[in-house]
Parts: structure tokens; sequence; C-alpha cells
């Protein structure tokens, strides 16, 4: 799969197959989050904290986000806009750092929640 990821400008071909793209065991609604409020996000692979930032680092503000992309698409509950990953990915690094399988990844979003995942070998 990750080899789909370089297929294109951007790389979101090789992160949106079918059992790539991990969300839930819930979302919240916009009442719980405070406009404009920044929300820490930690990555952290077998335990280590890989990535650190928060929605205030950001290139663009989640709100002008919401109103670009709903200038192209009706957006109706449920949909989900996918912002991209915090500064620290693994392939930048020297040497670079892949996720194998039999890691476990967990994705923090203050307010929201943890998202964990084991790694598991393409079948």
């Amino acid at each position: 799969i990750r080899e789909w990821q370089f297929h294109a400008k951007q790389i979101a071909s090789g992160k949106n197959f079918e059992s790539t793209g991990g969300f839930g065991p819930w979302m919240v609604t916009a009442d719980e989050i405070k406009p404009n409020q920044e929300l820490k996000l930690v990555t952290r692979l077998n335990g280590v904290v890989e990535q650190s930032s928060h929605t205030g680092h950001m290139i663009f503000p989640i709100a002008k986000l919401i109103s670009y992309a709903s200038t192209i698409f009706t957006l109706v509950p449920g949909d989900v806009i996918a912002t991209g990953t915090p500064a620290g990915v693994g392939w930048s690094r020297k040497p670079p750092k892949f996720m194998k399988p039999g890691d476990v990844c967990e994705v923090e979003i203050e307010h929201i929640g943890t998202l964990v995942n084991q790694i598991a070998a393409q079948a």
C-alpha cells in the first residue's frame, strides 16, 4: 500500500484503501468543541511519542478548511475532512522509520479520544 502514496502529487491515494483509514469508535459533535479551540494531537508508536502538536499549528484553521470544502462539496452529518498529519512522519526521518506488522499505533486528540490500532501485514 505504501507504494501508492507516491503515485500522485498527493499521498492520499495510498492512505485510503479499505481497512487503512481507521475512525472511531466515536466522534464528537460541533457543540462539544469550542470554536477556535486548540486541541492537542499525539501519536504514539509502541508507547513512544512520535508526534506531538496541536491544531493551532495547522497551516489552515479548521473553520477555513470546512468553509473551503463546503464550496466544492455538500457536507452532510458524518462527513470526515482529512486534514493531514503533524510534523514528525516516519519517512522523512533520518533514517526513515516505518510501521511494521505487530506495532501498535495510538492517535489521540484532546477532548475527542484515542484510536488504537495494531499494524497488520498486507494480505
